[in-house]
């Protein structure tokens, strides 16, 4: 696998499949192979992109703006900007096309959480044991978590992501990213 391919402990990987610009605008896209079925990822909003998924293989239940529903090989299901989302993979080795508009800092996300999930600094649910490197991978995934006030999130993650860029996390975890100018701050 090349450097565009990601594998993570318990065997999902991530793959930076093309980025670019479009008639619509800055895209990102990216093919999860979710071998086991289980929760991807819990409710979250993304205030500017949106996201889409098309299924290539296996079957995903997803939950987005509160309307669950089931895609099977070759249905897709989208996320607008401020909706709250959710999807599990149903069945092993699922294959999910992921498209990101804009894609902002996603696939640095995807990066970093590799980054520490390989030196095992990451839960068995791959959630970073370091309440700094969380807030950082938090700040990367330029969204909310859903059912927290945004405001307070911004306050006590984002202040941590702050505390976690001068003390180096981000140089250590992902070496070969320039340190975002604006010292992470968002731009929403």
């Amino acid at each position: 696998m090349d450097s565009s391919t990601l594998t993570f402990r318990n065997g999902k990987r991530v793959t930076l499949v093309e980025q670019g610009v479009d008639e619509q605008g800055a895209y990102l896209v990216l093919e999860h192979l979710l071998p086991r079925a289980e929760r991807q990822a819990g409710p979250h909003w993304h205030p500017v992109l949106a996201e889409e998924w098309t299924v290539l293989r296996g079957r995903v239940r997803f939950r987005i703006d509160g309307v669950e529903s089931f895609a099977g090989e070759g249905d897709s299901a989208v996320a607008a900007g401020g909706v709250v989302h959710e999807f599990w993979s149903v069945t092993p080795e699922t294959v999910v096309r992921h498209v990101i508009r804009p894609p902002l800092r996603h696939w640095e996300m995807f990066r970093l959480w590799h980054a520490l999930d390989a030196a095992g600094k990451t839960t068995s649910a791959g959630v970073p044991r370091n309440p700094l490197a969380l807030a950082l991978l938090w700040d990367y995934q330029d969204g909310y978590l859903a059912g927290i006030p945004a405001g307070a999130q911004r306050v006590v993650l984002g202040g941590l992501a702050r505390l976690a860029r001068r003390c180096g996390y981000e140089r250590r975890w992902l070496p070969d990213f320039a340190t975002d100018t604006t010292g992470g701050a968002r731009a929403h």
